[in-house]
Protein backbone atom coordinates (compact mmCIF):
# COMPACT_ATOMS: atom_id res chain seq x y z
CA UNK A 1 0.00 0.00 0.00
CA UNK A 2 0.95 3.31 -0.84
CA UNK A 3 1.16 6.15 1.62
CA UNK A 4 -0.26 8.95 -0.85
CA UNK A 5 0.55 11.66 2.11
CA UNK A 6 4.44 10.96 1.70
CA UNK A 7 4.10 10.95 -1.88
CA UNK A 8 2.76 13.67 -2.63
CA UNK A 9 5.74 15.20 -0.32
CA UNK A 10 7.94 12.85 -2.02
CA UNK A 11 11.15 15.13 -3.28
CA UNK A 12 12.87 12.35 -5.24
CA UNK A 13 12.10 11.93 -8.88
CA UNK A 14 12.74 8.36 -8.70
CA UNK A 15 10.24 7.81 -6.05
CA UNK A 16 7.61 9.95 -8.10
CA UNK A 17 8.72 7.72 -11.17
CA UNK A 18 7.95 4.41 -9.28
CA UNK A 19 4.80 5.56 -7.78
CA UNK A 20 3.75 6.77 -11.66
CA UNK A 21 5.05 3.17 -12.90
CA UNK A 22 3.09 1.45 -9.93
CA UNK A 23 -0.07 3.60 -10.48
CA UNK A 24 -0.35 2.41 -14.82
CA UNK A 25 0.56 -1.07 -13.78
CA UNK A 26 -2.21 -1.12 -11.01
CA UNK A 27 -4.92 0.98 -13.66
CA UNK A 28 -3.56 -1.51 -16.79
CA UNK A 29 -4.11 -4.47 -13.86
CA UNK A 30 -7.72 -2.91 -12.36
CA UNK A 31 -8.31 -2.42 -16.47
CA UNK A 32 -7.57 -5.90 -17.24
CA UNK A 33 -9.47 -7.33 -14.06
CA UNK A 34 -12.64 -5.07 -15.49
CA UNK A 35 -12.73 -5.74 -18.99
CA UNK A 36 -12.77 -9.73 -18.21
CA UNK A 37 -15.24 -9.02 -15.21
CA UNK A 38 -17.65 -7.90 -18.17
CA UNK A 39 -16.82 -10.50 -20.52
CA UNK A 40 -17.53 -13.10 -17.90
CA UNK A 41 -21.05 -11.07 -16.58
CA UNK A 42 -21.92 -10.81 -20.48
CA UNK A 43 -21.32 -14.17 -20.90
CA UNK A 44 -23.25 -15.04 -17.59
CA UNK A 45 -26.07 -12.89 -18.70
CA UNK A 46 -25.89 -14.21 -22.33
CA UNK A 47 -25.88 -17.81 -20.41
CA UNK A 48 -29.21 -16.60 -18.35
CA UNK A 49 -30.80 -15.35 -21.08
CA UNK A 50 -30.28 -18.23 -22.94
CA UNK A 51 -31.66 -20.53 -19.77
CA UNK A 52 -34.45 -18.03 -19.54
CA UNK A 53 -35.51 -18.78 -23.21
CA UNK A 54 -35.05 -23.06 -22.90
CA UNK A 55 -36.75 -22.61 -19.51
CA UNK A 56 -39.62 -20.83 -21.66
CA UNK A 57 -39.54 -23.06 -24.52
CA UNK A 58 -39.75 -25.82 -22.26
CA UNK A 59 -42.67 -24.29 -20.44
CA UNK A 60 -44.72 -23.98 -23.62
CA UNK A 61 -43.51 -27.71 -24.50
CA UNK A 62 -44.97 -29.16 -21.40
CA UNK A 63 -48.07 -26.94 -21.57
CA UNK A 64 -48.42 -28.22 -25.48
CA UNK A 65 -47.78 -31.35 -23.81
CA UNK A 66 -50.47 -31.49 -21.16
CA UNK A 67 -53.03 -30.48 -23.78
CA UNK A 68 -52.09 -33.22 -25.96
CA UNK A 69 -52.21 -35.70 -23.04
CA UNK A 70 -55.36 -34.33 -22.44
CA UNK A 71 -56.96 -34.46 -25.56
CA UNK A 72 -55.91 -38.21 -25.95
CA UNK A 73 -57.03 -38.99 -22.49
CA UNK A 74 -60.82 -37.39 -23.57
CA UNK A 75 -60.31 -39.24 -26.85
CA UNK A 76 -59.47 -42.37 -24.88
CA UNK A 77 -62.51 -42.18 -22.42
CA UNK A 78 -64.43 -41.24 -25.72
CA UNK A 79 -63.56 -44.44 -27.24
CA UNK A 80 -63.96 -46.64 -24.28
CA UNK A 81 -67.91 -45.31 -23.86
CA UNK A 82 -68.17 -46.38 -27.71
CA UNK A 83 -66.74 -50.13 -26.63
CA UNK A 84 -68.81 -50.48 -23.51
CA UNK A 85 -71.87 -49.04 -25.31
CA UNK A 86 -71.19 -51.77 -27.89
CA UNK A 87 -70.47 -54.56 -26.09
CA UNK A 88 -73.36 -53.58 -24.09
CA UNK A 89 -75.81 -53.60 -27.61
CA UNK A 90 -74.00 -56.52 -28.70
CA UNK A 91 -75.11 -58.26 -25.25
CA UNK A 92 -78.05 -57.02 -25.64
CA UNK A 93 -78.55 -58.48 -28.94
CA UNK A 94 -77.11 -62.11 -28.64
CA UNK A 95 -79.56 -62.27 -25.20
CA UNK A 96 -82.51 -61.12 -28.08
CA UNK A 97 -81.60 -63.49 -30.18
CA UNK A 98 -80.91 -66.85 -27.66
CA UNK A 99 -84.30 -65.97 -26.57
CA UNK A 100 -85.90 -65.80 -30.39
CA UNK A 101 -83.92 -68.97 -31.19
CA UNK A 102 -85.09 -70.80 -28.01
CA UNK A 103 -89.09 -69.70 -28.95
CA UNK A 104 -88.48 -70.59 -32.95
CA UNK A 105 -87.07 -74.31 -31.08
CA UNK A 106 -90.44 -74.29 -28.84
CA UNK A 107 -92.73 -73.69 -32.08
CA UNK A 108 -90.84 -76.32 -33.99
CA UNK A 109 -91.34 -78.85 -31.64
CA UNK A 110 -94.44 -77.56 -31.00
CA UNK A 111 -94.89 -78.35 -35.00
CA UNK A 112 -93.41 -81.67 -35.08
CA UNK A 113 -95.69 -82.83 -32.38
CA UNK A 114 -98.55 -81.58 -33.93
CA UNK A 115 -97.33 -83.31 -37.50
CA UNK A 116 -97.42 -86.49 -35.90
CA UNK A 117 -100.40 -86.31 -33.94
CA UNK A 118 -102.22 -85.23 -37.62
CA UNK A 119 -100.08 -87.37 -39.37
CA UNK A 120 -99.31 -84.79 -41.71
CA UNK A 121 -95.43 -84.86 -42.04
CA UNK A 122 -95.71 -86.63 -46.06
CA UNK A 123 -97.90 -83.93 -46.79
CA UNK A 124 -95.66 -81.49 -45.80
CA UNK A 125 -93.14 -81.92 -48.78
CA UNK A 126 -96.11 -82.89 -51.24
CA UNK A 127 -97.55 -79.32 -50.52
CA UNK A 128 -94.09 -77.53 -51.67
CA UNK A 129 -93.79 -79.77 -54.74
CA UNK A 130 -97.94 -79.32 -55.83
CA UNK A 131 -97.61 -77.33 -58.93
CA UNK A 132 -94.30 -78.56 -60.01
CA UNK A 133 -95.33 -80.15 -62.83
CA UNK A 134 -92.90 -80.60 -65.36
CA UNK A 135 -88.38 -81.63 -65.02
CA UNK A 136 -87.34 -78.21 -65.43
CA UNK A 137 -90.03 -76.75 -62.75
CA UNK A 138 -89.48 -79.34 -60.30
CA UNK A 139 -85.72 -79.54 -60.36
CA UNK A 140 -85.94 -75.18 -59.96
CA UNK A 141 -88.59 -75.71 -56.86
CA UNK A 142 -86.21 -78.75 -55.87
CA UNK A 143 -82.99 -75.96 -55.61
CA UNK A 144 -84.93 -73.27 -54.43
CA UNK A 145 -86.21 -75.34 -51.04
CA UNK A 146 -82.84 -76.82 -50.61
CA UNK A 147 -81.16 -73.23 -50.17
CA UNK A 148 -84.38 -72.19 -47.71
CA UNK A 149 -84.67 -75.48 -46.10
CA UNK A 150 -80.74 -76.47 -46.05
CA UNK A 151 -79.91 -77.56 -42.39
CA UNK A 152 -76.56 -75.53 -42.40
CA UNK A 153 -78.47 -72.37 -43.08
CA UNK A 154 -79.57 -70.36 -39.64
CA UNK A 155 -82.85 -71.75 -39.17
CA UNK A 156 -82.58 -74.87 -41.24
CA UNK A 157 -84.91 -78.36 -40.49
CA UNK A 158 -82.90 -81.31 -41.13
CA UNK A 159 -85.90 -83.50 -40.91
CA UNK A 160 -87.80 -81.24 -44.03
CA UNK A 161 -84.83 -81.13 -45.84
CA UNK A 162 -84.54 -85.20 -45.98
CA UNK A 163 -88.37 -84.93 -46.72
CA UNK A 164 -87.80 -82.98 -49.65
CA UNK A 165 -84.94 -85.04 -50.81
CA UNK A 166 -87.22 -87.64 -50.67
CA UNK A 167 -90.07 -86.26 -52.37
CA UNK A 168 -87.88 -84.94 -54.88
CA UNK A 169 -86.41 -88.33 -55.93
CA UNK A 170 -90.11 -90.05 -56.07
CA UNK A 171 -90.98 -87.39 -58.55
CA UNK A 172 -88.29 -87.48 -60.55
CA UNK A 173 -88.83 -91.39 -61.35
CA UNK A 174 -92.26 -91.02 -61.98
CA UNK A 175 -91.89 -88.28 -64.64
Amino acid sequence: MIDWEEILHAEDLDELKQAKLWLFQENMRLKDEREEFERYRDKFLGERAKLREEIASLNKKTVLERKRLKQESLFFDKKMEILKDGFRQLEEDRKALEAEKRKFLIEKNELRETETACGETANVAEVLFRNALNPLALRKRYKDLIKIFHPDNLFGDADLAQQINKEFTKRRKQE
